[in-house]
């Protein structure tokens, strides 16, 4: 049966990789401790309208921010364009987002504190809501999900199998936020009929 599993499924217009579907995910802070603000060449991909709204919430979360992510704001802004051409959040030292903000030994995203606080009303880039899935756009303009193993997130790939919790599962809130809640619906009837067919 498993030899005969499709790689990807549709689900309305977005092609999803059955691995969303497959394999388990559950981040741990108290094992990793946010290790993937901080890892890594590039910043989170951004959009245009993602970096208006982060532009908006800088004045209130720059107390959190490192004098260093200061510094590189104040030079190059909130993101820039990366060697590959994708739009990113500008990065600290090579590798730390701007937006890192250190407590009790772990990794934590201003922003996203800020939102949780009630403080403004962006939460973060949805890229970065949405790992361990990884967006692509196609040249005709189809959008496909796929799920992307990194060796920083062991850790949340034991605790995702202990909960037995299915990446699109972990990930509902994110990617209800990216393509709303009746995409989301028909993406757990897209896992209901896998399962019946004994397929995940």
């Amino acid at each position: 049966m498993e030899d005969r599993l499709p790689s990807i499924i549709e689900v309305g217009d977005v092609l999803v990789s059955i691995d969303i579907f497959r394999e388990k995910f559950c981040c741990d802070l108290d094992a990793c401790h946010g290790e993937c603000c901080v890892e890594g060449d590039a910043g989170a991909p951004v959009t245009t309208d993602e970096v208006a709204a982060i532009e908006d919430s800088v004045e209130t979360v720059w107390t959190d921010l490192s004098a260093s992510a200061q510094a590189v704001i104040d030079r190059q802004g909130v993101a820039y364009v990366d060697e590959e051409g994708d739009l990113v959040t500008s990065i600290v030292g090579g590798k730390d987002c701007v937006f890192t903000c250190h407590e009790g030994g772990c990794c934590f995203c201003a922003l996203e504190k800020a939102y949780r606080a009630g403080r403004i009303k962006f939460c973060k880039p949805v890229s970065c809501a949405l790992y361990p899935i990884r967006e692509v756009s196609m040249s005709n303009g189809t959008v496909g999900l796929n799920y992307h193993e990194w060796n920083v997130c062991r850790a949340a790939v034991a605790k995702g199998r202990e909960l037995d919790l299915p990446v699109y599962k972990f990930l509902k809130e994110p990617l209800t936020r990216r393509f709303g809640a009746d995409w989301y619906e028909m993406l757990e009837g897209a896992a209901d009929e896998l399962r019946r067919m004994g397929l995940i």
